[in-house]
């Protein structure tokens, strides 16, 4: 059975077998929102563009990798410091599944619509942490996004075969208002990786801020 995540939670990345969880998948699910039209006739689709994202940590502190989206504007990263987005990292061990700009319309498809892939058998052993973190492109609270939905499950961005944790973000009230979201890190303690829930919902508009806030708030 899924862990469903609350804020500040801690958990070991071990299936009920006692396995440790080495291959899964990070993803983030929701909708378009849609609305009817004149008198009800016909219905309003409005797109929503979600950016998953997760940044890199040595052991010195320092961001070391990232995946983000290409489509970013480089001059405006360069503004934060930051290099040009790419979807897999360095070591080849996390790879992201590409924008999408829209979000499911029609109902829930019951897949995720971006991915992050991890494999932490082949993650630079100089890492020892990786945040993840959710932005808005758009101007919308999470509030009024249908079924936002956080997720690590084991399977493809194609086939969910066991979901490990999950965390309902639509549901929760702190997030009314707000446009992005840090939501948590992988980071390796004695050798062992370890999942911790952050949750925090922040005033970012921008991913550079975010990533900031992160460096300076959260190593």
């Amino acid at each position: 059975m899924a862990i469903n995540l609350v804020k500040g939670q801690k958990i070991d990345l071990k299936k009920a077998s006692g396995e440790s969880l080495t291959n899964f998948c990070v993803g983030v699910n929701w909708g378009a929102i849609e609305s009817k039209g004149f008198l009800g006739l016909s219905k309003k689709v409005q797109n929503i563009d979600l950016d998953l994202s997760c940044v890199l940590i040595d052991s010195q502190n320092k961001i070391c990798d990232h995946l983000y989206s290409p489509l970013y504007k480089l001059e405006v990263l360069q503004k934060f410091g930051l290099q040009k987005g790419k979807l897999e990292t360095s070591d080849k061990a996390m790879k992201h599944s590409g924008d999408d700009l829209a979000g499911d319309a029609g109902g829930d498809d019951g897949l995720d619509n971006e991915i992050i892939t991890v494999d932490l058998s082949r993650i630079n052993a100089n890492v020892s942490q990786i945040f993840f973190f959710l932005n808005n492109a758009g101007k919308e609270d999470f509030s009024q996004i249908p079924y936002a939905k956080i997720r690590m499950y084991e399977g493809t961005p194609t086939k969910v075969v066991s979901e490990f944790a999950s965390y309902n973000v639509a549901a929760d009230g702190q997030y009314r208002g707000k446009q992005s979201i840090i939501m948590g890190k992988l980071y390796k303690r004695e050798g062992e990786w370890k999942f911790s829930a952050i949750g925090d919902p922040t005033e970012d508009v921008f991913l550079g801020q975010t990533i900031q806030r992160i460096v300076k708030s959260y190593l």
